[in-house]
């Protein structure tokens, strides 16, 4: 029996194993179609591995991007952040109040803190300042001190 934290859909553990390909093969489209399908799939570990590998897909468009969005307000704030993720890898500006109402709550995910860099906005030193402050979790700390650097420099020095 294995710990390793898996999909329920054989189709997802094929794509996961790249065996299943999304883009440049005949069965492309549709492989990506049941990829799209499956980031809304009742199956909780289903929706984070689509949206997961969908996130880290190169390949770009509405169907795409509607659908991390969707993903976006998932129930599982990992869901979510996986989702901002793949959408601040797209097109920042709307990742962007995702990732701000997620910095200012309670807790925050790794993905979430990634989605912070890519979005690189001022609007977010304060909340990524709180998050930089040590804490038990040195990997969580060392991603929110990138993401305050990424948002930082995005500031024009005072003339």
């Amino acid at each position: 029996m294995s710990d390793r934290y898996e999909p329920t859909s054989d189709f997802l553990k094929l794509v996961r194993a790249e065996q299943a390909p999304l883009s440049g093969a005949e069965e492309a489209e549709e492989n990506l179609r049941r990829l799209i399908a499956l980031t809304a799939d009742a199956d909780r570990s289903n929706r984070d591995w689509a949206v997961l590998l969908l996130s880290q897909e190169e390949v770009d468009g509405p169907d795409i991007r509607e659908a991390l969005l969707r993903a976006a307000s998932d129930e599982d704030e990992v869901v979510r952040a996986e989702a901002v993720l793949g959408l601040a890898g797209r097109e920042p500006a709307i990742a962007l109040p995702f990732v701000r109402q997620a910095l200012a709550g309670q807790g925050v995910t790794p993905p979430m803190l990634e989605a912070a860099a890519l979005c690189a906005d001022p609007s977010l030193i304060e909340d990524l300042r709180v998050w930089a402050e040590p804490s038990d979790n040195p990997y969580i700390d060392k991603l929110a001190a990138e993401a305050l650097r990424a948002c930082e420099a995005t500031t024009s020095p005072a003339g």
